[in-house]
């Protein structure tokens, strides 16, 4: 039975990526996808697979003065009356909220209308906006387990999913690791997302200095850089003799990741996902001052599975990048155990998880059966 599915995310990256994996996967499945997003999905909205997509106002909290605070509750506040006049015209059969306080004024209107509705965190610890919201949906779907006690807070009405990755990844995750033995071209690929490119784009200068002249013979890098940094790190390059492919943004970062030998990166949900899907060792630098920590404990997941190595952005000076990039290109078969590591923790059946709970949360029956199901890697497709 075709259903309509209103998806709602933050209009950034991290959020949109899964929500475009469930949006592909329940279109192929009949079902007609809305999504309602924030002003920043012009960045990475532009070929999300839904019928419309709907700009709702929307705030994150910051700041603590009284003008801060009224200023959000405004915006807030419109937001919410917007969601609810969009849910009526609607009418959706259920609400999926993929994290972010965008996703607060639709999903809080689901509430309001008695509409059947999925909260995803993407984490592996909930965020904030994903814990005010968590009392008042149908399900909660999780990619890892969480930890701060959220697990048991929210166990009856919890089921494990993992974090759904897009189309390309799937197909990039058919390609085998081939490590590079001593003297073979080693691809290092560097990567920050919206937030994080400066600190990699200011640290791998110094880095490719203090390497030998045989690293970096070797070595050719594929590196995102901001557009105002990308001038500094072509020269250092260039003057290091280092074979480097810039750019401000990579559309075809599945491939690219499939292509690399080891990754330096953030570890953002995302991130961290598509890593463990294609099965690729990486040197893991969680973004710094989260108040949740989320990166970190992201990064965490990995590392216990042996498939990464993180390291805090405080300790990771010139010296310690260069000597742990020389360290891990001189060891092929440990990149080798730690990308077939990678692999094993990932799960490329998350998106059919995840759209099997969203059919079954829109239906109407009760969520027990298809929980235990799932938790035992069944399928109710």
């Amino acid at each position: 039975m075709a259903r309509t599915i209103l998806l709602t995310a933050g209009g950034t990256g991290g959020h949109l990526f899964p929500a475009q994996a469930l949006a592909a996967e329940l279109g192929r499945r009949g079902h007609v996808v809305e999504l309602a997003t924030d002003a920043r999905v012009s960045d990475f909205g532009k070929d999300f697979p839904a019928r419309a997509v709907h700009v709702i106002s929307s705030a994150t909290l910051s700041g603590k003065s009284p003008v801060a605070l009224a200023r959000t509750a405004l915006k807030l506040g419109k937001g919410l009356m917007q969601s609810r006049r969009l849910i009526a015209r609607l009418r959706p059969d259920a609400v999926v909220g993929f994290g972010g306080y965008p996703t607060f004024p639709p999903m809080f209107a689901a509430f309001l209308g008695r509409v059947p509705s999925v909260l995803h965190e993407a984490n592996a610890v909930m965020g904030r906006a994903n814990r005010m919201l968590a009392g008042r949906v149908t399900a909660v779907a999780t990619s890892f387990p969480l930890v701060d006690g959220d697990d048991s807070q929210f166990a009856a009405k919890s089921v494990r999913t993992g974090n759904p990755v897009r189309d390309a990844v799937i197909a990039a995750s058919g390609r085998d690791y081939v490590a590079a033995t001593p003297g073979d071209a080693f691809r290092l690929l560097v990567f920050g997302g919206s937030q994080g490119a400066r600190f990699f784009s200011d640290a791998m200068p110094g880095a490719l200095e203090r390497m030998t002249a045989e690293e970096r013979a070797r070595l050719e890098l594929v590196q995102q850089c901001r557009p105002e940094d990308m001038e500094r790190m072509r020269e250092a390059c260039d003057r290091l003799g280092v074979k480097a492919e810039l750019a401000s943004f990579f559309a075809d970062m599945p491939e690219r990741i499939a292509g690399a030998h080891l990754v330096l990166c953030r570890s953002g949900a995302s991130s961290v996902s598509e890593l463990s899907v294609i099965g690729r060792p990486s040197v893991l630098v969680p973004l710094p001052h989260a108040l949740d920590n989320d990166q970190g404990r992201n990064a965490e997941v990995l590392a216990k599975a042996g498939g990464a190595w993180p390291v805090r952005q405080a300790d990771l000076d010139a010296d310690r990048l260069a000597a742990l990039l020389g360290e891990l290109m001189a060891a092929p078969e440990r990149l080798a155990e730690a990308a077939k590591a990678a692999r094993a923790a990932g799960h490329p059946d998350a998106v059919g998880r995840l759209a099997d709970l969203v059919e079954h949360v829109a239906s109407g029956a009760p969520l027990s059966a298809l929980a235990a199901h799932l938790d035992q890697g069944g399928s109710a497709s």
